[in-house]
């Protein structure tokens, strides 16, 4: 059996590292970590995936340790490294030093470095405990400054372990390592082509609906105009009906994205109905990023339900079709052992639910967003369309924070977090999600005045986020009004309302403008525009800038903006009506998600 079998913890980038495999040209699949080793006799090789838990409680995932008895080998990743040293009788513990995002490994002769062009080299870390002792037998091939096992294996039994995570685009030489583990140490040959993905998805379509009808809420967005029109080609336009609702929380210029479906699929195959009375009368006072999402995926479902009572439709006819995309389900904590990170719309309680019971279909639920933009381009789907910068489901509602109770920033004290010469930090009074060892966090954003250059504030968020599981956000301070010094600011109670949403699109235009005009649109991969009630009074708010650069979403780094770019878009947002101040988000994913709720 040509095959590689990835065991999973439940760690994020788990089927990512399928994936990776698969690109090679080898098949891979995903399995649970607690699989007996009986199942995996045949298999060429093994990789234990990363998860949130620890290894030091009794209660966390484990491999049947018979799987070290089988003579296949075997590579743990993260907490699969951390799995490999406690089970063969290393030890582990909690680390000092928590790593998130990048760092410099410094690579040994280790099997799984041979040919690499050097020996220093950037990986992606993701961890809080650490390996302090390896197995008998094993020996460190890696380390960083702050994990010294950072690397280790067992060359006659073709035991690896990895502390850091190959499979993300931000390490380094990843797939030459992972190419070394599937070809030289596992044997593997080439002989899985994915270039087939549309009339595999096409026939996975045919098969799920059967002679059923599917009817999609469309966003303008790519993931669901891809799996609408994956649907429309597999069944036919006459079999398939797309509502694009206007939840008010949408982007400028959504709905004339559209227009590309209309005209290709016709009028009667995609229609619009405007909602937003019913998204903002049931998120009134609401502040809480989940229950805001919740909220919105029921009302998602609610008015699915009354369209297909004013259009006349039977409900046993039809599926309800959706654009996810496999990081909505891994960051609702849908695989097995994953910590939730944020309910994505399409996964709240009702809508799984329907999933259970077989009224749901999915087209992409096993890809990641770049794979869905190559869909799309095989599609024939215009270049506009395909690359357009990613938005959420519940649109620019996750992008609005709010405030239960005035709060004003915090001035960093020197000896808590020292801070570059010159510079001033402050905390501010608001959450923001993120994800920190594979766990979801709900930790404090840290504002700094004076950062300098992009890479030296990039570099200071990745100190201060891995030092301070308080704080999982870092901004540079870009504009302050010159009667609104950013230390005298608070955070003032408020919600969402359509007043707060028109500041917060025309700050969004603004900067999709600005961004295209610059000619640097395409060269981000998304760009999302946020705002916090924070400002000299009630009304008064701040615009956060957060440009990422990502392959699939599952990591990503700030995107370094050029320093005249940033000084034209501090200045434009500074002379909105109603904004006090500009940041520029410069933390890496993780430990801050791409949406800061």
């Amino acid at each position: 059996m040509n095959q590689i079998v990835v065991l999973n913890a439940g760690g994020q980038y788990c089927h990512l590292i399928a994936r990776r495999i698969r690109e090679l040209g080898v098949h891979a699949v995903v399995a649970d970590v607690h699989r007996p080793a009986t199942d995996f006799r045949g298999a060429r090789g093994l990789i234990i995936s990363g998860g949130p838990a620890s290894v030091t409680e009794p209660t966390s995932p484990s491999v049947d340790r018979a799987i070290y008895e089988l003579g296949v080998p075997i590579l743990g990743i993260c907490y699969g490294h951390q799995l490999l040293a406690r089970d063969l009788a290393g030890r582990v513990e909690p680390g000092t030093t928590k790593e998130y995002g990048h760092s410099s490994l410094h690579a040994g002769e280790g099997r799984l470095f041979r040919g690499l062009p050097a020996r220093q080299f950037t990986v992606w870390m993701s961890h809080g405990d650490t390996v302090v002792d390896v197995p008998p037998g094993f020996v460190i091939t890696g380390e960083t400054d702050d994990c010294k096992v950072a690397a280790m294996e067992h060359a006659g039994r073709r035991l690896f372990g990895l502390q850091f995570h190959p499979e993300v685009v931000h390490t380094e030489h990843g797939t030459e390592i992972y190419r070394t583990f599937v070809f030289d140490v596992c044997g593997c040959r080439e002989d899985w082509d994915p270039r087939a993905r549309v009339d595999q998805v096409v026939a996975d379509i045919r098969r799920a609906a059967g002679d059923r009808k599917v009817f999609f809420l469309i966003s303008g967005g790519v993931d669901s105009t891809v799996a609408f029109s994956l649907c429309a080609r597999a069944l036919g336009p006459e079999r398939v009906l797309g509502l694009y609702v206007d939840t008010g929380f949408m982007r400028e210029g959504d709905a004339e994205a559209m227009q590309y479906l209309t005209t290709a699929l016709g009028a009667r195959t995609v229609r619009r109905v405007d909602r937003s009375a019913d998204f903002f009368g049931r998120l009134r006072g609401v502040i809480h990023p989940e229950d805001k999402r919740a909220i919105i995926g029921e009302t998602f479902v609610a008015v699915q339900e009354d369209e297909f009572a004013r259009l006349g439709l039977r409900e046993e006819e039809w599926l309800l079709g959706q654009g996810t995309i496999y990081p909505d389900t891994i960051e609702s904590g849908g695989a097995r052992h994953a910590a939730k990170i944020k309910t994505h719309h399409n996964r709240v309680e009702r809508i799984q639910a329907l999933i259970d019971a077989g009224r749901v279909i999915e087209p992409l639920v096993d890809f990641y967003k770049d794979e869905v933009r190559v869909l799309g381009e095989e599609l024939g789907l215009p270049h506009d369309v395909v690359w357009r910068h990613p938005f959420p489901g519940p649109g620019l509602a996750v992008r609005c924070l709010g405030a239960q109770a005035r709060a004003p920033v915090e001035s960093l004290e020197p000896t808590t977090i020292p801070l570059p010469a010159g510079a001033e930090g402050w905390i501010v009074p608001v959450r923001t999600v993120g994800v920190q060892g594979d766990e979801r966090s709900y930790s404090r954003l840290l504002a700094v005045a004076g950062l300098g250059e992009a890479e030296a504030a990039g570099a200071f968020a990745r100190r201060v986020t891995n030092e301070h599981r308080t704080i999982n956000r870092v901004a540079a301070v870009i504009f302050q009004r010159a009667d609104a010094a950013f230390g005298r600011l608070a955070v003032h109670p408020a919600a969402l309302t359509p007043q707060r949403i028109a500041v917060l699109r025309a700050a969004d235009d603004l900067v999709t403008r600005l961004v295209r005009a610059r000619g640097l649109y395409d060269a981000i991969w998304q760009m999302p525009v946020a705002m916090l009630p924070l400002g000299s009074g009630p009304g008064r708010e701040t615009i956060v800038l957060r440009p990422v650069n990502s392959r699939d979403g599952m990591t990503a780094d700030f995107a370094r903006l050029p320093a005249p770019l940033v000084a034209e878009l501090a200045h434009a947002l500074g002379g909105l009506e109603r904004v006090d101040a500009v940041l520029y988000d410069v933390t890496n994913k993780p430990p801050a998600t791409i949406e800061l709720e």
